[in-house]
């Protein structure tokens, strides 16, 4: 009877070494990565080159799985989850399955190892690409700064989707400004596209720069990337580019011309008084 026992504990430990023996040779995905541009969300992974296949499910709350439809029995390391991470801001959790290439279907594939990724909240976490800016004049004093929001990644009904459309309300911008050269930058914050930024001096070059600002975001989140810089054209005002002595020689050539006028002036009313004056002398 002990030697039966012996023999059956073998017999389990055999069986649970060659399981583990042969769970350990399967590759599973390894070094996930959440990649998120302007809301088109990636998640890629590294694994050993093999016949294995690989299929991607995703949850958001750790419960209720459901398999990506583009990401089933794949032999790519990435898999593009835009369309199935929705609603946007929730926090979402990967499961990278690895299969055989032939499945058996008497075989419990649960058995193959499972790979988790960190959590990923596409609406706190995407990063957002550059806006595009132009810059008007309104008068001397104010500017008119619009922006374009970048389109993400995300489709309904045929229509792509701007930054403004997925964010709403929560979408403001930040305008950073200053003269050329200097390094007292001013920002401001606008909830609307087209920006009125005023109190500028008269004449004087602006640059602008713009980015999408979310303060519904954790700190490092909250910025998108920046715009090209632009700058409004200096206008010059003659008096002010003129020089000292630009000054001295143009009072002197105004004192000048002054002295001219008066003498001239004087010398012709002193010839007509002599004229006159001959003229009441001479005898009728």
């Amino acid at each position: 009877m002990a030697s039966l026992r012996t023999v059956i504990c073998l017999g389990v430990c055999l069986y649970t070494w060659i399981l583990t023996a042969a769970e350990n040779n399967v590759p599973k995905a390894e070094n996930l990565k959440w990649v998120s541009l302007d809301f088109k969300t990636i998640i890629n992974w590294t694994t050993a080159e093999s016949n294995y296949k690989y299929t991607v499910s995703v949850s958001s709350d750790d419960n209720n799985w459901s398999s990506s439809q583009d990401c089933i029995r794949m032999t790519e390391s990435e898999c593009d989850l835009t369309e199935h991470l929705t609603p946007y801001d929730r926090a979402y959790t990967v499961d990278i399955q690895t299969e055989p290439d032939l499945v058996n279907y008497e075989e419990d594939l649960e058995n193959y190892p499972h790979t988790y990724s960190d959590p990923f909240n596409p609406y706190k976490e995407s990063k957002i690409s550059a806006v595009d800016i132009t810059v008007e004049a309104v008068d001397e004093n104010r500017v008119m700064v619009n922006i374009t929001d970048p389109l993400t990644g995300i489709h309904r009904r045929g229509k792509q989707l701007s930054l403004r459309d997925v964010l709403k309300n929560d979408l403001k911008y930040k305008i950073s400004y200053n003269k050329p050269g200097s390094t007292g930058k001013r920002d401001i914050i606008s909830d609307s596209s087209m920006a009125e930024v005023s109190k500028l001096d008269a004449g004087e070059s602006y640059c602008f720069m713009a980015a999408a600002f979310i303060p519904s975001r954790p700190k490092g989140s909250q910025l998108g990337a920046w715009s090209q810089q632009l700058c409004t054209p200096h206008e010059e005002n003659i008096l002010h580019e003129l020089h000292l002595g630009t000054w001295v020689g143009i009072i002197f050539i105004l004192l000048t011309v002054f002295f001219i006028i008066v003498t001239v002036t004087v010398l012709c009313c002193r010839c007509c008084r002599q004229r006159n004056s001959t003229q009441s002398s001479t005898p009728v």
